[in-house]
């Protein structure tokens, strides 16, 4: 059998370098990673990291423009309760009852030919959200 070199090399979508970037970003400023996509029946966590005593739920968004919104803009009243629910059953899962926890989102703009612009939003909303 011979094998011929795929013509089409392989590359990563622009939310799989977002998420590795944003990562990497996490633990220069402190965060030990503990998981990266954490699934389970509800969905998927990008991220979750121990920083000063807190366990940090991270979404993370990555655009190439605000063309339609900002990354952050992204993790709207919809996603922020699905979160919620997730970092939920991810504590029950670790049986993790009472470890003080934060929710995160890291907004990567990443525009053609640029480096990655990286922002972090610690504690993004919490388990209490307020009506708007």
């Amino acid at each position: 059998m011979r094998l011929t070199p795929n013509p089409k090399p392989f590359r990563l979508s622009l939310g799989d370098r977002g998420e590795i970037v944003a990562c990497e970003f996490l633990k220069k400023n402190g965060y030990t990673i503990l998981e990266k996509n954490y699934k389970c029946a509800l969905g998927e966590i990008d991220a979750v990291a121990k920083r000063k005593g807190r366990l940090a739920f991270i979404e993370i968004k990555t655009r190439t423009g605000a063309q339609f919104g900002t990354p952050q803009e992204a993790v709207d009243a919809r996603k922020r309760e699905k979160l919620l629910k997730l970092a939920s059953w991810y504590l029950k899962e670790k049986k993790m009852p009472d470890v003080p926890v934060s929710f995160d989102v890291v907004a990567v703009v990443w525009r053609e030919g640029q480096a990655p612009d990286v922002r972090l939003l610690a504690d993004a909303f919490g388990e209490k959200e307020d009506a708007c």
